[in-house]
């Protein structure tokens, strides 16, 4: 168990690490930035690259969402979620703060303003969505990326196909909603740059718990009725 805590935490610093740094490192330059669909890749290259190499150890949640979907939709025992929670928290958390260590190497760089990629709505959505829109995007984007992870994972998937069909949905969530959100879709992703920047992101912080999470049980459940025997 102690192993695949470890490759949780690590997977889910590598998603915050590859998929937020690409946002605050390399999105803004003229000439280099990336943009919106560069970093919507980055995030989904990032997720299927750690399904590769740990998804043998941990199964590649990288995600409480996906966790939690799993559990509902009775895929995994539940008596393993909370370990699972912590390592990603964790991890996450770890990714944040090697991000800020590389970030605040640029002169006038500031955390606060430049918020290592946290999730907000209001005067903190990239497009200026209040919290009505946030909340249901994150649940519809959610449910739609659990329910495919579900699928790809499931006994009647292809073999071999799911580490990259999961990158892909996490790529075309962030093409829709990161003008809402940045995009969550992942409490953990939330969780540490929320906790490095402080202040409005941890104030905002509580959707990125409570939309994921619903969509994700909601995706286990509809997962569960339509492959039910």
């Amino acid at each position: 168990m102690l192993k695949r805590w470890v490759a949780e935490a690590l997977g889910t610093g590598w998603l915050v690490l590859g998929g937020c740094g690409s946002a605050v490192l390399a999105l803004g330059f003229p000439d280099i930035g990336i943009g919106l669909l560069g970093v919507a890749l980055a995030f989904g290259l990032a997720l299927a690259t750690a399904i590769y190499a740990l998804g043998p150890v941990s199964g590649g949640h990288f995600n409480p969402a996906v966790t939690v979907g799993l559990v509902v939709g009775g895929r995994f025992p539940a008596r393993d979620l909370p370990g699972y929670v912590v390592a990603q928290v964790l991890g996450a958390l770890a990714g944040a703060g090697l991000l800020y260590l590389v970030a605040s190497g640029k002169v006038g760089f500031d955390l606060a303003s430049n918020g290592l990629g946290a999730n907000g709505y209001a005067e903190h959505s990239p497009g200026g969505y209040g919290m009505r829109a946030a909340l249901l995007a994150e649940v519809l984007m959610s449910f739609l990326f659990v329910y495919v992870v579900l699928s790809v994972t499931g006994p009647k998937a292809t073999p071999g196909s799911a580490p990259l069909a999961i990158g892909l949905a996490l790529a075309l969530v962030h093409l829709v909603s990161i003008p809402l959100t940045n995009t969550s879709v992942n409490p953990a992703r939330s969780t540490g740059p929320a906790l490095m920047v402080g202040g409005w992101a941890l104030q905002q912080l509580w959707l990125f718990w409570v939309a994921p999470l619903l969509g994700a049980a909601t995706a286990g459940v509809a997962w569960r009725w339509f492959n039910k025997e």
